[in-house]
Order: structure tokens, then sequence, then C-alpha cells
């Protein structure tokens, strides 16, 4: 059946696939024709939906009494369709409440406050007490316009996109008018993560060079989505884990041997993985962002921990700043420009 039908090997990890095996397993049920196709796209999938909406109904009951956290998102499908994802969250649980196509939209601040405004009232407007997206500027401003509107809700950023855009800024600051000072004193972070990724691309991309990295390490290169949070810091930890295994690479019989078109990247290559000033860097960059990176791991949950965010900020900024002193060798009560 799997084979045949194409079917993902996770679906065995399902207790429901279970379940079922085992019932038929244990029983005799004689004439039992299982659904068909028209059946399990129809009938059955909107009893289905009725069945799950009656099991939410316990959660929707909650709402009056503990209120409601909404929560919008948004993403854009495999269609690369830009969609909003809309949540009600409480301590009762999430329950999703819809998805909107905003394809051929203009999604300024209007537009957004009008969608949010909409789900309120069929969450209930007197149930919603705090609404969460990401920190965009067009979400803040609609934030702020659905805050007017309704005064009893407050506008919260979403910690978790706080904490990455603040990794993005210093692992990639770009050279803009309103953002000088974090470039002059970023850049060269900037050009650590270039070279890593150049190592990164070049090891990768080919296969002879890809063949000779895996005889030395069990492990890869991370390829990590932009997209995702955090995407330089995991790189560069997967970069000091191997150190030794790309060290011993470069230094190799066979890379020494091997004769590529790109001589000139690849003496860089070899140049940038035997400079322990370059990786010195790298643990100063890993070191300083750590406290950031373990608070957005803490707050990426499905955990309740809102409470607990001003106190692990003050925490977090505190390693930070222990970080870069200890590196510049300055006591608390002198100043850094970094």
């Amino acid at each position: 059946m799997f084979y045949s039908g194409g079917l993902p090997f996770n679906l065995a990890r399902n207790p429901y696939y279970v379940r079922a095996f085992s019932l038929v397993a244990n029983n005799n049920i004689a004439g039992y024709v299982p659904p068909g196709y028209n059946s399990l796209r129809t009938k059955l999938l909107q009893k289905e939906k009725a069945n799950i909406e009656n099991l939410l109904e316990y959660t929707k009951s909650t709402w009056k009494t503990k209120g409601v956290t909404l929560v919008c998102d948004g993403r854009t499908d495999p269609q690369r369709r830009p969609l909003i994802n809309f949540m009600a969250v409480n301590e009762g649980g999430m329950m999703f409440i819809r998805a909107v196509n905003c394809e051929g939209e203009y999604k300024d601040k209007w537009f957004i406050s009008t969608l949010i405004k909409e789900v309120m009232v069929e969450v209930g407007v007197t149930n919603v007490v705090q609404i969460i997206t990401d920190n965009a500027p067009v979400c803040k401003a609609a934030g702020l316009l659905v805050e007017q509107t309704y005064p009893h809700v407050f506008w919260t950023p979403c910690v978790v996109h706080t904490l990455n855009l603040t990794l993005k800024n210093i692992c990639a600051a770009k050279n803009t008018e309103a953002n000088g000072i974090t470039y002059d004193e970023c850049h060269w972070i900037t050009e650590i993560v270039a070279s890593a990724l150049m190592i990164r691309n070049f090891t990768m991309n080919h296969a002879m060079r890809l063949s000779m990295f895996n005889e030395f390490s069990k492990l890869k290169l991370l390829v990590v989505t932009e997209t995702r949070f955090a995407s330089v810091i995991i790189m560069l930890k997967r970069f000091k884990l191997i150190k030794q295994q790309l060290k011993m690479m470069v230094i190799s019989e066979q890379w020494s041997c091997y004769r590529d078109n790109d001589v000139t990247k690849a003496i860089n290559v070899k140049e940038k993985l035997l400079d322990d000033s370059w990786w010195d860097s790298i643990d100063y960059i890993l070191d300083f962002t750590e406290p950031i990176y373990e608070m957005l791991r803490a707050t990426d949950t499905n955990k309740h921990c809102l409470h607990l965010v001003y106190d692990m900020w003050d925490n977090m900024l505190s390693k930070v700043k222990k970080a870069i002193y200890k590196h510049e060798k300055k006591n608390n009560y002198e100043e850094s420009s970094f």
C-alpha cells in the first residue's frame, strides 16, 4: 500500500493508522468495505469537519473567561500565493481560524487592519485582549489602527521575529543612512559570514570537492534557508563543530593534488580555513550571539512564556554585554562602541 500508493513512510507513525489495523486484525468484520474515493472527499470529510468543530467547542467556551490572543502570520504556499494565517490562542490551546489569500492585494496597514478586525468579530471583539504580528513596519501600523478602534486590545510584536531581526541586523548589516552606525560596527561580521558562505558553496557545489569533504567529516555543511530563524548562526555553529575536519581536508594530499579551474578560490578557501584569526572571529560572533540565540529558541515554542519575556530580555542583554566586554578586556564601568 505504501509503495504502490506513494504514501509517505511517516504515515506509519500515525496512531490512527496503527489503531485501524489493530482493530481489523482483532475483529472479524464480515462484509466490510473501506470508504471509497468519493466518500472520503465529500460526506466523510464533512462529517469529520463537524466532529473537529464539536471538539473545539470546549476551547471556544474558554474565550469569554480567559480572553484570547489573536496571532497572525504571513507565509507563501507551494503555489507562491501570499497567505495570512490567523490563530486564536489562550490557556485552552491554539485554534486555527482562517487563512486569507492576499493574491493581487496591496498589503498596506489598512488592508491588514481590516482583516484583523474581521477575524476579531468572528472570534468575539470583547474576547480579544491582544494581537501578535511580526515586527514589520506595516504590521505595527496595522496594530496601532486596531488599538485606536478597540482601546482594550494591545498590539505586541512577535518576540521570535524581533530576535531574528536583531541577529539579521548584526550578521547582515546593510549600509544605509539609517543603519550607518550598526554597519560601521558590524560590517566585519558580514565579511566573515560571506567568506563562510563562499567556503560552504565552494565545497558543496562540486562533486569532487564534496567527495573529499565527506572523507573527512561525517557531518555535513548545513544549507539553511535564509527565511529560517538564525540561519547564519546555525551555519557558523556547524563550521565550528567540524573545524578540525575542514582543516584536515585542505592540508590533505587529495586537496593539494586536485586541480580545479578555479585555483584562486581554492587557495583562498585554504587560507581562510588555516587562519586562526578567522576562526577566532567566528568564536567571538558565536559567543556574543549565543544569549540571543538561546532566547530565540526558548520563545519559539508552544509553551506559555510571554510572562517571562522581560526577565529573559534583561538576562540576555547582560550576557551579551559580558561576552563583548570579556573579548575587549573592558571593565563593567567602561563603555564599548560595539
